[in-house]
This record gives structure tokens, C-alpha cells and sequence, in this order.
């Protein structure tokens, strides 16, 4: 069952044991799960497996597309019944991107496909079996190319994070990599098996939303009721997730270029800014909790931006009604080890997390 989780990794991402074995150990039936910033829905996919209600908001459209399919009451009969559906509809794509990255990064064929499902996703992606085949495509949308099994639609690629256009060409015409004509529903069909049959129920909602503010939170169905929090902010300095999912932007009705803004996130321009945007996010979360609710985040830092990541976080949630109780060290940052061998990238050491356990006395 676990293997749901998987369905659409990318590098912020905190191991599913996180939250499972916290609210495995602590949380009561109907316990009500907020992750104000849930990325690939790891949080609610744990409370799916525990029998769990949860919320999840975050402000990336890839984030909160992968998390609706942790939520997603589906079967891999319904998905592959809702992706020959779309290709009855749209017989022909209105829009194709073109260029020498498109080119070279998709056989025309599979091209072709992908694009027929993308407009008939972005027509309608409402039931659970559309939610789920979202996800299914946005997660074979690039990466390697075994010797054996297809998994990916794309020319050789990572999988977590899409490559930037000129770097890509360039490394599949240095080595004379070519694009593969494979078999777009097959290789959802088999991953529709693999992620979504024989899961539990689930029960909640994702939001597509800024933390930060009032209007976002206002949309949660269980207001007041929140009874644990278990999250992850972005780490201070941390911006590239945003063009480095920009593949996964253009399928869910993004442009067809690398996007480099940060529009709807949390200012990482000084310590004090980021801390001071942060802390929103915490005042908001307090609101729709109830009294004696906990919160867990783990936090940590990057190579290039040397902080004290547990004081950082602490000062975020001075006056907010968020009392710390203790902090843990969690290890180093999983999401440092950047599967990058594929296009050769230097990795950076991982550092030190922390877990931060607070309690809501408002």
C-alpha cells in the first residue's frame, strides 16, 4: 500500500515514517491531520493509512495535483477507463508545444498523446479516477530509460526534477539519445496497479492556497477541529522547486518554458523576512486548531545559506500562540542527496534536521 507515495516524487520531500509513525503513536481515531505545506501530500497520504481525516494546502499547482491523488478513492480499472475516455474526446491536440527541446525530449507519437490527455485534463480533472490519472502522467512525465522496463515517456531524463532545455539537448546530442516511441497507456496502465489499487479509503481535502493567508484557510471544512499539525516549510534559501518542476507546470496548464518566478511564496530575501512570512503561515494554523492541538515541523538548512536552522524556526513561531515543547534531531536532509547521476550534477552534503514539537495554548 505504501507504494501510493511514490506515485510523483520530487526532492522536497520528507520520508513517509515522519508522519506515520507520529501519528501512528499519538494521534486518536478522527483526528483531524493539517500540512500547511503539504508538497506531495506525504502527511495526508499517512493519515490515509491510519484511517485518518486530513487537510493539505499548498501554493504550487504540481504539489497539490500530486496530493489530491493521495486522497483519490480510485482503481486502476477507473483511471485507465477515464485516460481511453479523454483520448475518445480529444482526437487531436489543439496545442503542441514545439522546439528543439520538445523534439528532442519526445517522440512525436507520445507527444501527441500527452498532450490529448493534458486538454482533457485541464477540461475537467473532477472525480477521483481523473485526479488519480493526473498524477500517474505528471509522475512517468520524464525520467531514465532502462535497458529493460519503460516506465517514462520521456528521452533520458531524472526523474524528480525536469531538466533545464539547453543543458538537456545538448547532453542527449552529445550521446546520441533519441526519444522512444512507447506506449503511453501501458505504462499508466501498469502504474495505475501499482499505486492505486488495494488502498484504504481516504477522507479530506487539498487547497490550493498561500499559508499565509486568512482567505486560504478560510476554505478548511474542519475549522476549529485540527487536532495535529505535521509539516515541512521550505527551507530558508530554498526557491528552485518551482522551475525545477516546470515540465510538470506546462502538463497541468503551465507555459511551455522553464517558469523562474516565486509568486506565492515565502520571501527568502533576509532571515528576518523569511521568519517574519513564516510566522503567518503559524497564526493561521493556530486558528483552525483546537485547544491543546500539536504541531511537529521538521526544518532544516541548505549548503549555500549557513543558519541556525532550529533557532530560525524558533523565532518564527515566537508569539504565536505555539508553544515549543522539545527538539530533535532528525539526521540530515534526505532531499540532499539529489538523484542527479543521470545527468551527472554534483550533489551537495546533506545537513543536520530538526524535528520541533509545539503545542497550541492560544
Amino acid at each position: 500500500m505504501p507504494a501510493l507515495n511514490g506515485v510523483c516524487p520530487y526532492f522536497t520531500m520528507f520520508p513517509l515514517e515522519f508522519p506515520y509513525s507520529i501519528l501512528k503513536r499519538y494521534a486518536s481515531a478522527g483526528d483531524w491531520i493539517l500540512d500547511p505545506f503539504c508538497g506531495r501530500g506525504t502527511t495526508n497520504y499517512a493519515g490515509r493509512l491510519l484511517g485518518l481525516p486530513s487537510i493539505g494546502i499548498d501554493s504550487s499547482p504540481v504539489a497539490v495535483a500530486v496530493s489530491q491523488a493521495k486522497l483519490a478513492n480510485a482503481t486502476s480499472r477507473s483511471i485507465l477507463a477515464s485516460a481511453h475516455q479523454i483520448l475518445d474526446e480529444v482526437s487531436a491536440p489543439q496545442d503542441t508545444p514545439s522546439g528543439e527541446f520538445w523534439e528532442w525530449a519526445y517522440h512525436p507519437d507520445v507527444l501527441s498523446v500527452l498532450c490529448r490527455l493534458r486538454e482533457g485534463l485541464l477540461a475537467n480533472c473532477r472525480s477521483a479516477a481523473r485526479m488519480a490519472l493526473r498524477a500517474v502522467l505528471l509522475g512517468a512525465l520524464h525520467g531514465p530509460t532502462p535497458k529493460t522496463r519503460v516506465s517514462y515517456f520521456s528521452n533520458q531524463a531524472p526523474r524528480t526534477y525536469a531538466p533545464k532545455p539547453r543543458y538537456a539537448v545538448k547532453f542527449w546530442k552529445e550521446r546520441g539519445l533519441v526519444p522512444q516511441p512507447v506506449d503511453v497507456l501501458q505504462i499508466a496502465a501498469e502504474r495505475a496497479a501499482r499505486y492505486f489499487d488495494h488502498q484504504p479509503r481516504a477522507s479530506g481535502q487539498i487547497l490550493l492556497g498561500d499559508s499565509r493567508e486568512p482567505s486560504t484557510f478560510g476554505r478548511i471544512k474542519a475549522h476549529g477541529h485540527i487536532k495535529w499539525v505535521v509539516t515541512s516549510p521550505p527551507y530558508y534559501g530554498m526557491r528552485t522547486y518551482i522551475p525545477d518542476q516546470w515540465l510538470r507546470s506546462w502538463f497541468l496548464g503551465g507555459t511551455a518554458t522553464v517558469d523562474y518566478s516565486n509568486e506565492g511564496q515565502i520571501q527568502h530575501s533576509s532571515p528576518e523576512t523569511f521568519t517574519s512570512q513564516l510566522r503567518q503561515t503559524w497564526l493561521r494554523t493556530g486558528a483552525v486548531s483546537s485547544p491543546g492541538a500539536r504541531m511537529v515541523v521538521r526544518f532544516g538548512a541548505i549548503n549555500d545559506r549557513k543558519v541556525n536552522a532550529a533557532e530560525l524556526l524558533k523565532s518564527s513561531l515566537m508569539d504565536t500562540g505555539w508553544n515549543v515543547m522539545t527538539i530533535r534531531n532528525a539526521g540530515t536532509a534526505s532531499w540532499g542527496r539529489r538523484q542527479a547521476s543521470h545527468f551527472a550534477h554534483a550533489t551537495n552534503q546533506p545537513l543536520e534536521e530538526y524535528d520541533v514539537w509545539s503545542i497550541w495554548e492560544q
